[in-house]
């Protein structure tokens, strides 16, 4: 039987790089294909191979056993295939239902936009997913993990036969992750072929029937999911055995350097009281709108506090700003690294050395080769992979990426280190160095709060868990009496609060 879709030989450079070197792929009607590698492998050049939004050098496309050659999205898109895209572009101005129609809008009287026409069919795409998002909401007011959502019922508005989903849970939780696989089950059922990207091991295993490895932009295996095991995997991706991927080294000692009591913030954060050790690595977990990100957003000053107290190693501290926070030796990676953790068209060392612009000056003049100095320091410290420290932050891999932003705080050396989603969407190799470096940073004496949608990462390097829910600390589990039924029992289940130690 001929293949949904089939990629032969597909080449593909850029000026000094190889991204694809005689690639093949065969994605067969109603199944759900995973393509995976570390960044840079490959995925995403072939993919948007695929999409038409780049030209391939060589090489074949078949679908269904026709040869096709796409120049422009909107081919591949009649042809029948359709991408949910890692990089978000939300038309911020316009109503949910307006980009999830944006270009297909149904007109009356041949010119006049139906709205009432748009918005029902939006309201159903977004029925089927379960999401209960008003469609009349204009996007900016969304957060990153509902703004992922939309972009997903956008996709499955087209109706294709063949659907690319490059991280499509990168941003969202874990009862919004099910219900995707639901709606994956459900395309798989009437025949729809399904093209599945992802670093998410355990979501690789939960939904996908084939796994194809690139490396190096090179073919390196195609394996029945049945089949593989994990450490196969990765040696795969990786071209060597890796070691635990959890790298936790740290003991929490007894003193406590930071305290908070009563935080509280307009019924999105209620009455949440924490304390955090030094040397230890806390656990954050919730699902998509339980209050977490929200409670440090005040905790960092983001956003200012209705009601409740912080202190630092015993003294009551005011922080109104994020500038008072960096004072009193905090920092914060958020989860959206693009937006507001990166300034993109900037170099990788203006981005390292942002935070501390106004000790490398003098009488307005920046000091040039200790700026220099100090942010070479940090490349070797973090394992940045750079061509040079004027490559521009938006040429690099996610997992570079999320370095330069954490390099970025760490230039300041603070005590207390707040990072939400720090592995998104970032290889397994990356991930692993980012767990040696929280694990290195807390051995050290210092604290990390962690923040995170992946259960296996926050049971592998928590030391204890708070999980939240509406916006309140539901219970505090220690290392030994969390496991993944507990979290989401706690997380989804509505019973009165409880802690345990």
């Amino acid at each position: 039987m001929k293949a949904l879709l089939e990629a032969l030989g597909i080449s593909k450079s850029f000026p000094g790089i190889s991204a694809l070197n005689q690639v093949s792929f065969r994605l067969e009607r109603a199944s759900v294909h995973a393509l995976m590698g570390e960044n840079g492998a490959g995925k995403s050049t072939l993919v948007k191979c695929l999409m038409g939004m780049q030209n391939f050098d060589s090489g074949e496309l078949l679908i269904e056993g026709e040869p096709v050659r796409f120049v422009h999205p909107r081919q591949a898109i009649q042809a029948g295939i359709s991408m949910i895209e890692q990089e978000l572009t939300p038309v911020e101005e316009l109503t949910v239902a307006e980009n999830i129609l944006l270009g297909r809008e149904p007109v009356k009287r041949g010119f006049v936009l139906d709205y009432r026409a748009v918005n029902a069919r939006a309201a159903e795409v977004m029925g089927l997913l379960g999401l209960d998002i008003k469609v009349t909401t204009k996007m900016k007011y969304l957060s990153l993990a509902e703004i992922q959502l939309v972009e997903i019922a956008k996709a499955l508005s087209y109706e294709s036969k063949i659907i690319i989903m490059d991280e499509p849970t990168s941003a969202i939780g874990e009862k919004e992750v099910e219900t995707l696989f639901g709606i994956i089950r459900k395309l798989k059922d009437r025949g729809t072929g399904i093209i599945y990207v992802s670093h998410r091991m355990e979501e690789i295993f939960a939904v996908t029937d084939r796994i194809t490895i690139l490396r190096d932009g090179q073919y390196i295996d195609t394996v029945a999911t049945a089949h593989a095991s994990r450490g196969e995997i990765v040696e795969k991706m990786v071209g060597r055995k890796m070691e635990d991927e959890y790298v936790k080294t740290n003991t929490p000692r007894d003193e406590i350097v930071l305290s908070v009591n009563g935080m509280s913030r307009d019924g999105r954060v209620n009455n949440v009281s924490l304390e955090l050790r030094a040397g230890e690595i806390l656990g954050i977990f919730g699902l998509m709108g339980s209050g977490r990100s929200e409670f440090c957003n005040l905790l960092f000053g983001v956003e200012k506090k209705d009601s409740g107290s912080v202190m630092i190693r015993g003294n009551p501290v005011s922080i109104r700003s994020p500038k008072a926070a960096v004072r009193e030796g905090m920092a914060y990676v958020t989860e959206d690294r693009k937006n507001s953790g990166l300034y993109l068209e900037g170099s990788a060392a203006h981005n390292i050395s942002l935070t501390i612009l106004k000790t490398l000056s003098r009488f307005g003049f920046l000091k040039l080769r200790r700026e220099k100095r100090e942010v070479m320091n940090m490349v070797n410290q973090m394992r940045i992979k750079i061509t040079g420290l004027n490559q521009i932050a938006a040429s690099l891999s996610g997992g570079n990426q999320q370095k330069v932003v954490l390099s970025k705080w760490l230039i300041q050396e603070p005590s207390i280190l707040i990072l939400d989603e720090p592995t998104r969407g970032i290889d397994v190799g990356a991930k692993r160095e980012i767990y040696e470096f929280m694990s290195e940073f807390a051995s050290s004496g210092k604290s990390v709060i962690l923040i995170s949608s992946e259960i296996p990462e926050i049971l592998g390097m928590s030391d204890r868990i708070v999980v939240f829910k509406d916006g309140r600390k539901r219970i505090e589990l220690g290392r030994n009496k969390a496991d993944q039924n507990a979290l989401m029992h706690f997380a989804s289940a509505n019973e009165e609060s409880e802690e345990e130690g």
